[in-house]
């Protein structure tokens, strides 16, 4: 009466062994991390014209997750 259930794979792990992830979040951390503070800051600031303290926060915000991503990433031995 009892039944085994069958073990499943956490999917909210990412597999840092398939090449696929591991280019993306390569490139994901690149993109933070240099391009992401200065698009976002001239966007926020020319295109949509909202305050300039808002925008640079928003440039600061994303050059610490792409620093964090890049932590990570190193921790985990994808980048060496």
């Amino acid at each position: 009466m009892t039944e085994e259930k069958p073990e499943s794979k956490s999917t909210s792990r990412i597999d840092l062994s398939s090449k696929f992830w591991r280019t993306l979040l390569v490139v994901l951390a690149a993109l933070l991390t240099f391009a992401g503070p200065t698009y976002v800051a001239y966007v926020l600031i020319n295109i949509l014209e909202i305050d300039y303290l808002i925008s640079m926060v928003s440039g600061l915000v994303l050059f610490i997750i792409g620093l964090v991503l890049i932590r990570y990433l190193i921790k985990n031995q994808v980048i060496t």
